[in-house]
């Protein structure tokens, strides 16, 4: 990258409302014995690298790992806990946000904004009351299902889909009454499709990649890119190496996702969903949250313009935000 390139890379992200639909810090804090505001040399993600990255809005998943499957609903209401306590200790720095209003209170304060959702609908153990619940404690979003079959439906290992239950149907709806995002992440084919077919609202695919580049279960075909721009949705390009073709992929691979995604889809349903924190291998130039720079930088060296990468790195997902959260 020249020097040109990269001094308008810099300013032009720190102008930008840069988003990330997903991270699962939430879930190694306590084991890795990390916390938030404090910097680490372990792991994807903290307060003073979310700042050195330029990251304004960050989304912080309660994600309910198959070994929590007996106790679901327990194990957010733990993630929840942690976060919320994160919240309090570092309150000079970021700012746990609910709606439109309060994300940009958070950026022109200086803070990040935070926005927690839940990955894996089974938290719900099978009560649409428990997501009143979960939305009084000021969850934002939720991914249906993980990779497996839950009470709302089957996830990308199903080995027989036949899409959304009546149940997770019903929570649709309801996620569409609450306001609250609705991630279609990790959910099969046939659920997905229910899902678009169903919601009143747009919906996010807070971390997935394009299968025609890389032929990965949890990745996206062109047609469901096409059918998730159609319904007003984005989806977030993640940085796993698995998810991107495997082996040692790197900041060019993440671009020729983004490319694919906006050829396919348009400008309009395409962001970023690192997935920091989730996975032991991310692409090579986007180590750590701190090297989110490096996007804009490679978005203006294959000649997208400034208002177009404000839409990839942000725009987009806040749109969403804006049309989805009350």
């Amino acid at each position: 990258m020249t020097n040109l390139v990269n001094c308008k890379a810099v300013e032009l992200h720190r102008q930008s409302m840069v988003l990330d639909a997903h991270c699962d810090t939430l879930s190694v804090l306590v084991e890795q014995n990390r916390r938030l505001g404090q910097l680490s040399g372990q792991g994807h993600l903290d307060l003073p690298r979310l700042k050195k990255g330029g990251i304004k809005v960050q989304f912080f998943a309660a994600f309910i790992s198959p070994e929590y499957k007996q106790a679901p609903l327990r194990r957010a209401l733990e993630l929840i806990d942690s976060f919320l306590w994160e919240m309090k200790e570092n309150s000079k720095d970021v700012l746990h946000v609910k709606n439109p209003e309060e994300i940009y209170q958070a950026c022109s304060s200086g803070k990040v904004a935070a926005l927690l959702t839940v990955e894996g609908g089974e938290c719900l153990e099978g009560r649409a009351g428990v997501l009143q619940q979960l939305y009084t404690l000021g969850v934002r979003g939720l991914t249906l299902t993980w990779n497996n079959d839950n009470e709302l439906g089957n996830g990308v290992n199903a080995k027989k889909s036949t899409g959304l239950t009546p149940f997770g149907l019903a929570i649709v709806a309801e996620l569409n009454r609450l306001g609250v995002l609705i991630d279609i992440s990790h959910l099969s084919a046939e659920g997905y499709q229910d899902v678009l077919k169903h919601s009143s609202q747009p919906v996010i695919a807070s971390h997935s990649n394009c299968k025609a580049l890389c032929n990965h279960p949890r990745n996206l075909s062109d047609e469901q890119i096409r059918t998730l721009a159609e319904n007003g949705g984005v989806m977030g390009i993640t940085f796993v190496s698995t998810f991107l073709g495997g082996g040692k992929p790197s900041l060019k691979e993440v671009l020729d996702h983004i490319d694919h995604a906006v050829a396919v889809g348009g400008i309009e349903c395409v962001g970023l969903g690192s997935d920091f924190d989730g996975t032991e291998q991310l692409a090579v130039g986007l180590e750590d949250c701190s090297f989110c720079p490096a996007l804009t930088g490679g978005l203006i060296a294959r000649g997208y313009g400034d208002e177009d990468i404000k839409k990839i790195i942000g725009g987009n997902f806040l749109r969403v935000i804006e049309k989805v959260l009350k």
